[in-house]
């Protein structure tokens, strides 16, 4: 058990399990027992909205228990396996095992060995061929099921899209079928079979893929006739009645985003070529004002935290952003409460915005241009006006502010020089715009990370930068930057090639992952556990050569992905990879 240990790993608040608003139910009177997981360390999965969400979800309904569970840091996971224990959920240190189901909100690909690792702690065989009845089902959820191959043989089911109402329809069926199931009289396979009458849910034993002597996909279809060829992607409609967790949990420690986060609106109206949260969060819904200022004064009564953060893809996009603003800033400011935005458009600023979140706390603006020109930019059609740009950061400095956050993408579609040369032209630009309103110029951080082509964008059939090439680009940068108030932070190419390879990979990488994993990869997605020679000494185990899921797709091949449907046609898609490379073109000449 995680208590025996507590005196002995770095901060052991994160184990305890009794922060302010968590839940405590019965185990032994629940019906269903849910354990609920981020493959991370708690301060990354506690600022995750999505699995305090599903949390929230479904520990509102009666008779269901769900409790959480992160992965281990690797003191602890040294100390369990030192001393042959188990991994155990955080309310009732109930072990893993006992539970009926296991969910993992998977928000990023570099996540994958840990979820192995968790498995592995928790006394669960890795594969999911290797687990009966006596062993908890594996569910998986999250941004990273928009191509769940790579995950295929370790889960027995993945939810495909938004699961605030999939998984109360998911664990009312399980509910009915749980005693033939344990009891034998319904075989793993007949449960899953009809599991998968839930929308939604996909389960990967009951799916057969094809490949030709090349090695390409060429065929995946269900293997039972009752089973659909395509999953469609799971989405609340009324968004503005959708569940919120207004008793936020109130960590004892410090997490990544230490704060309330209100989510405004889910979705995007615009079109970004390179954005696969469009697809992920397709269609675009609004919650109301009401509803929104509502939600944040609950959240503040229930847990007294002084920072809100408003949430969305494109929060400038909200209609009556700045009534929005103004709402809140006069309800909660006088209380001491400060709110947050995320990127945004500058036209959002405009009118006063910046000057409203600067009475309560100057916390910085962030912007993402994406690209260093407009001819890349319009080629993304990433909707960025360097004029309305320039007058919201005008409005921001005269406000108070003194530094911004830009975001930009390498390794575009059609790039040049002049391009890279662009992004630090363009911040020097940024930078240089408060010494005509207060002073000095501004301190800049610049943001720079590799494209990867992610499934269901125009883009997926886009070939990504080899790592050399980012490096060329990056020292390029380094060299073009020559001053000292502009910063540059880029993410290292190793892991964004991996992130690539496990994103637009198929089933076949999920024997990479468990030799990963073997050899000891952990926290991938930390650039201090990161090694990347334990993941390239896995690929040449297992004969794969990674570099082909990274090269461009021929318009015709079947991938990995195409059995999902996220509510934007294929043909949708094609069209706009299309029009992006008609528009570098005519950039070009």
């Amino acid at each position: 058990m995680i208590e025996d240990f507590l005196n002995n790993v770095h901060r052991p608040a994160q184990y305890l399990g009794n922060e302010w608003n968590a839940v405590k139910k019965d185990f032994p009177a629940a019906e269903v027992t849910f354990a609920l997981g981020f493959a991370d360390l708690y301060e990354v999965g506690m600022s995750n909205l999505g699995l305090r969400i599903i949390y929230g979800v479904l520990n509102n309904l009666p008779g269901v228990l769900c409790e959480r569970f992160f992965a281990p840091a690797s003191d602890l996971e040294t100390l369990l396996r030192n001393s042959a224990s188990r991994l155990s959920s955080l309310e009732s240190n109930r072990l893993l095992l006992d539970f009926d189901l296991l969910g993992f909100s998977l928000g990023s690909e570099l996540n994958y060995t840990n979820v192995l690792n968790i498995l592995d702690l928790a006394g669960l065989p890795l594969l999911a061929a290797e687990r009966n009845q006596d062993y908890p089902l594996v569910i998986g959820g999250g941004p990273c099921v928009l191509n769940p191959e790579p995950l295929a043989d370790f889960f027995d089911l993945f939810l495909i899209g938004e699961g605030e109402e999939a998984v109360v329809e998911l664990l009312s069926l399980y509910r009915q079928l749980k005693a033939d199931y344990q009891a034998s009289r319904l075989t793993k396979e007949e449960l899953l079979i009809k599991l998968s009458a839930v929308s939604g849910v996909y389960a990967p034993s009951l799916y057969l893929p094809e490949y030709n002597s090349a090695g390409e996909l060429t065929n995946f279809s269900p293997r039972f006739k009752e089973l659909p060829h395509k999953i469609s992607k799971r989405f609340v409609r009324n968004f503005d009645q959708a569940y919120f967790p207004v008793d936020w949990i109130v960590p004892f420690v410090p997490t990544v985003h230490d704060r309330i986060t209100v989510e405004i609106m889910r979705g995007c109206p615009n079109r970004c070529r390179f954005c696969q949260a469009r697809s992920q969060y397709y269609p675009l819904r609004i919650r109301s004002l009401e509803k929104i200022s509502a939600l944040a004064s609950q959240a503040y009564e229930s847990t007294g935290y002084e920072e809100i953060s408003l949430a969305g893809l494109s929060v400038g996009d909200y209609p009556g952003i700045e009534q929005l603003v103004a709402s809140l800033v006069k309800s909660l400011g006088c209380q001491g409460v400060s709110l947050s935005l995320p990127s945004l458009k500058a036209k959002a600023l405009l009118g006063g915005v910046s000057r409203l979140i600067a009475k309560t706390k100057k916390t910085g603006l962030t912007f993402a241009p994406e690209a260093g020109t407009l001819g890349l930019r319009q080629a993304l059609a990433k909707d960025f006006s360097e004029e309305e740009f320039f007058a919201a950061i005008n409005e921001a400095y005269a406000a108070g502010y003194q530094h911004l956050k830009l975001y930009f993408l390498i390794g575009l579609p059609g790039e040049k020089e002049s391009d890279l040369a662009g992004i630090i032209d363009f911040a020097k630009r940024a930078s240089e715009a408060k010494r005509q309103v207060s002073g000095g110029p501004a301190a800049v951080n610049i943001s720079i990370n590799p494209l990867i082509p992610k499934p269901h964008t125009p883009l997926q059939w886009q070939g990504m930068d080899p790592i050399d090439l980012i490096r060329q680009k990056q020292v390029f940068l380094k060299a073009y930057c020559k001053n000292r108030r502009l910063k540059l932070n880029f993410h290292n190419p190793e892991m964004a090639y991996l992130e690539g390879v496990l994103s637009r990979g198929d089933r076949r990488l999920g024997q990479v992952i468990l030799l990963a994993f073997t050899k000891g990869a952990r926290f991938d997605a930390w650039s201090n556990y990161f090694s990347y020679p334990k993941w390239q000494a896995a690929f040449s185990e297992a004969g794969i050569l990674p570099d082909r899921y990274l090269n461009a797709q021929a318009e015709q091949r079947v991938l990995p992905w195409d059995f999902i449907d996220i509510g934007i046609s294929k043909e949708e898609l094609l069209s706009d990879f299309n029009k992006l490379y008609c528009q570098i073109k005519s950039y070009a000449v």
